[in-house]
């Protein structure tokens, strides 16, 4: 009895002391590495969401911020400082070397600072993209948001204050006073907690010895998020769209225009709509300022409140899907993110038409563009040409008399003839004189005369 327990024992000891070890032999703590080396914008959002989903995916130890950034949208920085105090898993920082303005926000947010030779941190001022100043209520809410990660993280609130901007008084005027700070600066005042010029430093520091480093792996349909959703690629997809619908509407039938207009809509609006950035209302505007424009076209006459309500909605479901907002409540958006989602809209609107004017008739009749389009979609059967092409002469020079408003097709009436005919891009009335200018034979060019 006595030799059984003993043996029972000796397998037990040995499992302890031998098991164990095998079992764990080669565990080590995974550490998820976050590259902020740019400017703080959509893409460093998204970057940030992606790493956060992958520590959590991966039971990480730590997250370590790689950062070296002049700074970005305030919105976008709200963002990543919320996703970093709200986290479970710590988060280190290195800021190697710039944290500017938006970086400063971040690196504060952060439960450790560590900070290489050429370290900076500050320059916390809210500004448009030409560097100009916003109103103080914006910069209140920065210190508010500095103030409140100092203090999370057990620092001076009124130094993070500082980096933001105070009034000083100098003669008789105030001047704002911004504080940047370098690394034994930081140090002296606790916003730096340790010196190091490597990630393997800063985690020796942190007590890990065995460790591996993982990053997020961009899919390519990542990069094309990434690439569609930078602000000049926006601008010309944005010209496209709106040259596409006009020279869409210009020609007789439906072709490469439209569909290039359509490409160009889904190419904006997805990556946006996957950021959570536009919502499906906004969406819904921008296509009901499509379909108001092609009323005011086809169905209405004139150029009226149906087609200055379509340009109004198509720019403002543009512009607010490149704006985060709740239903048009902006309390939460910064100025430069709504100033910056305006200048690329509105200047792209503005080359749109400036290129519409210069090239539209040229285009539309060119031979390219022809080939391009499908010109029998919108022939109506109730109307025949009364000569046949080869049996007819030239028209050249001939005046007649639209039957049809001509959009810039329609039909075209010449002593008992009717023709299909094509303006140089102008709308006509119906029952509008008309010369002809250019006679191909597959296709009649006029325009509006004095009289027939």
């Amino acid at each position: 009895m006595m030799k059984k327990g003993f043996l029972i024992c000796l397998i037990t000891l040995l499992t302890v002391f031998y098991g164990y070890p095998q079992n764990n032999k080669g565990k080590r703590d995974v550490i998820v590495l976050l590259e902020l080396k740019r400017q703080i914008d959509p893409i460093a959002k998204r970057a940030t969401n992606k790493s956060f989903e992958l520590a959590e995916k991966k039971g990480a130890s730590a997250i370590i911020i790689d950062m070296n950034t002049p700074g970005g949208t305030l919105n976008d920085a709200d963002s990543i400082h919320e996703k970093i105090i709200n986290s479970k898993i710590p988060v280190y920082v290195l800021i190697n070397p710039n944290a500017a303005s938006a970086g400063a926000l971040i690196a504060l947010s952060c439960n450790k600072i560590y900070m290489t030779k050429a370290g900076r941190i500050g320059a916390a001022t809210v500004v448009t993209g030409n560097a100009q100043e916003l109103p103080d209520k914006y910069q209140s809410y920065m210190r508010a948001m500095m103030r409140a990660s100092a203090e999370l993280r057990g620092r001076n609130p009124e130094i993070a204050e500082k980096m933001v901007g105070i009034p000083v008084k100098e003669g008789d005027s105030f001047a704002i006073k911004v504080l940047t700070l370098t690394r034994s600066e930081a140090e002296k005042l606790c916003y730096c907690d340790g010196r190091a010029e490597t990630l393997d430093e800063v985690l020796t520091q942190e007590g890990f010895t065995n460790y591996k480093i993982e990053e997020v792996h961009y899919t390519i349909i990542d990069k094309i998020i990434n690439f569609l959703i930078n602000p000049v690629i926006q601008g010309f997809l944005i010209l496209i769209i709106i040259a596409g619908i006009y020279y869409e509407l210009q020609t007789p039938g439906v072709g490469f225009p439209l569909a290039a207009a359509i490409t160009a809509a889904v190419l904006y609006f997805a990556p946006l709509y996957l950021e959570q950035l536009a919502a499906s209302w906004e969406i819904l505007v921008f296509i009901l300022g499509v379909g108001l424009m092609i009323l005011e076209i086809f169905v209405l006459p004139g150029f009226g409140i149906a087609g200055i309500s379509g340009i109004v909605l198509m720019l403002t479901g543009l512009i607010l899907s490149m704006v985060d907002n709740v239903y048009f409540d902006f309390k939460f958006t910064a100025a430069d993110e709504v100033v910056r989602a305006l200048l690329v809209v509105m200047s792209s609107f503005i080359i749109s038409v400036i290129v519409i004017f210069a090239t539209g008739g040229q285009m539309i009749r060119s031979k390219p563009f022809q080939r391009l389009v499908l010109q029998s979609a919108l022939e109506k059967p109730d109307f025949r040409e009364s000569e046949s092409k080869e049996e007819r002469a030239s028209l050249s020079g001939m005046k007649g008399i639209t039957i049809t408003p001509m959009r810039p097709s329609g039909k075209i009436q010449i002593g008992e003839n009717v023709y299909n005919a094509l303006t140089e891009g102008e709308y006509l009335k119906k029952n509008t004189s008309v010369v002809v200018v250019n006679d191909f034979g597959n296709k009649i060019i006029v325009r509006e005369c004095s009289e027939a």
